[in-house]
């Protein structure tokens, strides 16, 4: 049986919904079991789901609940949130957007842009005081490591589908694993993202040269910071050779490598 099709799920999330008259399954929130749009008699709600078994899917749900209320200048708000012994979940505000257009000629990179400088000025949340940015350290020497460090709270899952543009306003969606880390670490992902997309590496910096994370950085610190992205990134696509996005996403990242050296 389809997670999507598991009567205890939705048994359980019923108090919060009402009737629930239609479930239409998404592809947002990919590390979640469960991701749908639900028509129900107290209106629209955004439902992501997983096991309530121990692991990664389970500790980004949590971590996703508790940054919400701190993330809300941004993103959707979290109407509320279930558990039992085999489900938990999330029940969030829908939100009328579509993904962001990355390419060069798109008329979304201001409003891009703005959504990952007003991530970079959110406060930290005292929760987030454990959630240290450590992924891309063992892409890096001990004394490189260091200069990812800060007290900047990071999105990280930067990307054109967790980036929404509505009428007058754009969100960050999908806070699965929310850090902190040195401000300029957001604007970077970005970079690697629209090269990606089809702009040059001198393209992508100028963009990110809107955000003062990245104006502020030291350059030392944003060599060593693609080096280990494109490192990163090249591990990722050797491991699974059939994801050609992967591949993409490792090219890129080593365009803006490349780019640094000259």
């Amino acid at each position: 049986m389809s997670p999507i099709d598991n009567e205890a799920l939705w048994t359980l999330v019923r108090p919060y919904t009402g009737e629930q008259h239609e479930v239409q399954p998404t592809t947002r929130g990919n590390g979640s079991d469960v991701t749908a749009l639900v028509n129900c008699d107290d209106g629209p709600v955004f439902v992501k789901a997983c096991r309530n078994s121990p692991g990664g899917r389970r500790a980004s749900i949590i971590r996703e609940r508790l940054v919400n209320p701190y993330v809300r200048p941004v993103s959707p708000a979290l109407q509320w949130h279930a558990a039992d012994d085999e489900w938990i979940a999330l029940g969030f505000e829908v939100i009328e957007g579509r993904s962001s257009d990355f390419t060069p000629e798109s008329r979304d990179l201001p409003d891009v842009v703005g959504i990952v400088e007003q991530i970079g000025e959110l406060p930290l949340p005292g929760k987030a005081d454990e959630w240290q940015e450590t992924r891309w350290d063992r892409f890096a020497d001990e004394a490189d490591a260091q200069l990812f460090r800060g007290k900047t709270l990071l999105f990280t899952d930067i990307n054109p589908d967790n980036l929404m543009i509505g009428y007058g306003r754009a969100w960050a969606v999908d806070w699965s694993w929310p850090t902190h880390g040195a401000a300029f670490i957001d604007p970077s992902c970005l970079i690697v993202q629209l090269i990606a997309a089809g702009h040059t590496p001198e393209s992508a910096e100028y963009w990110a040269g809107s955000c003062k994370g990245w104006t502020d950085a030291d350059t030392r610190a944003i060599d060593a910071f693609a080096a280990a992205t494109a490192l990163m990134n090249r591990a990722f696509a050797e491991r699974n050779p059939d994801a050609a996005w992967l591949g993409a996403m490792a090219d890129a990242a080593q365009a803006w490598v490349d780019h640094r050296k000259r």
